[in-house]
């Protein structure tokens, strides 16, 4: 817990974690912080298909629609803090010259998504829309 509270504390400190170690490669840094981006831009698809779910399926029973809704933004709000924790995490390893960090959240992530995705099928096939 201790250590999470540590990354926590280097999102909004970066220049510490520059203090750590070697500087590595500088293509390894640009290499992790794209890898940032593109969980931020995930993050923001499963936002905005949250929001989609809400306001353009109206049609859609209203504990449904806010199911599915409210599934798709928490799972991008968790991938937004993920890509936070994640890009210091594999920075701090890369000067420390150690392994980078195994995640299972994209496990998660595919499952949580792979489920809403079921659930809407389900709810086109059996016409549960109104």
């Amino acid at each position: 817990m201790i250590d999470f509270v540590r990354n926590v504390r280097l999102w909004f400190a970066p220049e510490e974690v520059r203090e750590e170690g070697r500087t590595p490669d500088y293509r390894f840094s640009l290499a992790n912080e794209r890898t940032f981006l593109a969980w931020l831009r995930t993050a923001l698809a499963l936002i905005g298909g949250g929001f989609a779910v809400d306001q353009f399926l109206p049609h859609l029973r209203w504990a449904w629609r806010v199911g599915l809704a409210l599934a798709l933004l928490a799972a991008g709000v968790l991938c937004s803090l993920r890509a936070i924790n994640h890009w210091v995490r594999c920075e701090r390893a890369m000067r420390r010259g150690e392994d980078l960090p195994a995640s299972r959240f994209p496990a998660l992530l595919s499952v949580v998504v792979a489920v809403v995705a079921v659930v809407m099928v389900a709810v086109v096939l059996t016409g549960r829309a109104g």
